[in-house]
């Protein structure tokens, strides 16, 4: 009989552990992988997610103004994210964004979950269930700090 501790536990002690500029890595990192293997309308659905909090000078700052493009090309508010664009959009692009965005706004996590556990074929994957753990705990967290303030 194993004693293996299932990886996604140590990856979430791993999280819990490391000093808060890491951990805002781990979440970018975690979210490129989702982006990697996601299929397109939930890839999609992640970029948009990710460049609602930023404004114009940001996303022109983050991975070569591609996400800018995207913005100029569909309007404002009423931004689209197509099938051409997300062609064009490489994970290590997503990790940028997703870095860039939690450096902007605290709660671009919020709702993250969702938007990833919305589409059953990200239900199997290992990184969208530890992004998902750790988003979980952190909205946790947050709220407790919340009540003793």
């Amino acid at each position: 009989m194993s004693h293996e501790i299932p990886i996604e536990q140590l990856a979430a002690e791993v999280y819990d552990a490391a000093p808060a500029a890491v951990q805002e890595r781990m979440v970018s990192q975690l979210v490129g992988k989702i982006y990697e293997t996601a299929p397109v309308p939930v890839r999609s659905t992640l970029i948009l997610h990710l460049m609602k909090p930023l404004g114009v000078l940001s996303l022109v700052a983050v991975a070569d103004g591609i996400f800018a493009k995207i913005r100029f090309r569909s309007g404002w508010p009423e931004v689209q994210v197509l099938p051409d664009d997300v062609k064009n959009v490489e994970p290590q692009d997503v990790v940028a964004l997703t870095h860039y965005a939690q450096q902007v706004s605290v709660h671009v996590l919020d709702g993250l979950a969702r938007v990833v556990m919305a589409s059953p074929v990200m239900a199997t994957s290992a990184a969208a269930a530890l992004l998902v753990h750790i988003l979980v705990q952190r909205s946790r967290a947050d709220r407790r700090t919340e009540h003793r303030g």
